[in-house]
């Protein structure tokens, strides 16, 4: 589907800025032979007697990163004189930036007194000199790179319709203290935060809708069980203890159930539990190894992997376990699904001598390898669809990489040593 791009009058936002109403211009931004649309980044300027550059210049960074990684844009800083009545139509000279071949300009003000932040950004529509979005934001210096990520989401909306992923966080597993264990960082891999210390290999993190809430599994009695976790506290709550594996648990949509794999009765089901680990419900039975839910967006059906016809492959079933039904069909090993919030597509792990990540429709068609550098495993989508959060070993050690839905824009976003594997996408916050 085409994304469309309003750049001139006609949103409720740019009546309320400008006191006018005009007609929208709509621009196609994905038709064939379309360009980019162009945007600057003019560092923020203080409002204050206080000057941080670095502020301004870190405000920028993350800003243009974002912006290049959505594909909808070719970003770039540029450095401007300031402004010395502040951001106001009057004062903006367009003419250098039309010319320059900008269509959108991104303008922004911050003061710093001691640790209280104010920022303020600006998106303006360079050809017709307008203002298209104003967002101010108060709060302390910890928060500059979420004000920064948040005005990107916002401009995503305003521009193409719906908001950017940019202020969410990625969890993942990482081996940096010695053990494995579960850490949190922005998606750009600032901000890293460590999660669990339980000196054991903790593994498979999956966020609640909610984003208050994760579970895990973790072997620090010995056994594989299943947690639970409130982000906002240090407490492990036991889920799942059952005799064997308790392992790749999956929040469903509505955050009142949690798929995941049991080995309690032999060969590894699939089952739901309530999310208190309550009322175990049965949903495979076979053979063989079924493991590795991921629940379609509406909450009505489950991908999961089973090796119950030789070789592991992607299945579909409803949310009762009924109406299987096969997805891959290429002949090899695949394994960790997850489904796109839009529910059209499904991205897994293929191993075919080494592993990549591909993309298939839900009915098994349009199969798509999306990468071909190193090992590439456990995709994960944004919240947005836009991107997808995969582990990757490139020489070295494993890293989290980010790149569009299409495969493009491959990049490394994770910081920290040791190994960094089981990526998952936070809700935005």
């Amino acid at each position: 589907m085409k994304r469309i791009i309003r750049l001139l009058c006609g949103l409720a936002l740019l009546c309320s800025l400008t006191g006018t109403a005009g007609s929208a211009t709509y621009i196609e931004v994905t038709a064939p032979g379309n360009r980019l649309l162009r945007l600057a980044i003019v560092p923020a300027q203080p409002l204050g007697d206080t000057v941080r550059p670095e502020l301004a210049n870190e405000m920028a960074e993350a800003q243009v990163f974002d912006l290049t990684m959505s594909g909808l844009f070719t970003a770039e800083r540029r450095d401007a004189a300031p402004l010395p009545q502040g951001l106001g139509l009057s004062v903006i000279d367009f003419i250098p930036w039309l010319t320059a071949g900008y269509d959108l300009l991104i303008r922004g003000e911050y003061e710093l007194r001691g640790d209280e932040l104010t920022v303020e950004f600006r998106l303006f529509d360079v050809l017709n000199k307008k203002p298209l979005l104003v967002k101010r934001y108060l709060g302390s210096r910890k928060d500059l790179r979420r004000f920064s990520h948040h005005f990107i989401d916002e401009l995503l909306a305003t521009l193409a319709g719906e908001r950017g992923p940019f202020s969410s966080r990625i969890l993942f597993v990482s081996t940096q203290s010695g053990n494995k264990e579960i850490f949190a960082m922005d998606w750009d891999g600032h901000n890293l935060q460590q999660i669990t210390r339980s000196g054991a290999i903790t593994i498979s993190p999956d966020v609640s809708p909610d984003g208050r809430e994760i579970i895990f599994t973790s072997y620090k009695r010995g056994n594989p069980d299943l947690y639970k976790r409130a982000l906002s506290s240090t407490v492990d709550v036991p889920l799942s203890t059952r005799r064997g594996v308790n392992i790749t648990g999956a929040w469903s949509p509505d955050g009142t159930r949690i798929a995941l794999g049991l080995s309690k009765d032999g060969n590894t089901e699939l089952y739901l539990i309530n999310r208190d680990g309550s009322s175990p419900e049965r949903l495979t039975v076979s053979h063989a190894a079924n493991l590795s839910p991921s629940w379609s967006p509406d909450g009505s059906k489950i991908a999961f992997v089973s090796d119950r016809l030789g070789r592991p492959h992607i299945f579909i079933m409803d949310a009762n376990g009924g109406n299987v039904q096969r997805v891959t069909t290429n002949g090899g090993n695949n394994f960790n699904p997850a489904w796109s919030p839009k529910g059209d597509k499904i991205a897994y792990t293929h191993q075919s001598g080494g592993f990549q990540i591909f993309v298939i429709n839900t009915d098994g068609s349009g199969d798509t390898q999306l990468t071909s550098e190193g090992s590439n495993e456990r995709p994960r989508w944004s919240p947005d669809g836009r991107l997808i959060a995969f582990s990757s070993k490139r020489g070295g050690n494993e890293a989290i990489y980010v790149m569009r839905a299409d495969g493009s824009g491959q990049t490394k976003v994770s910081r920290s040593s040791g190994n960094n594997i089981h990526p998952v996408w936070a809700p935005r916050h």
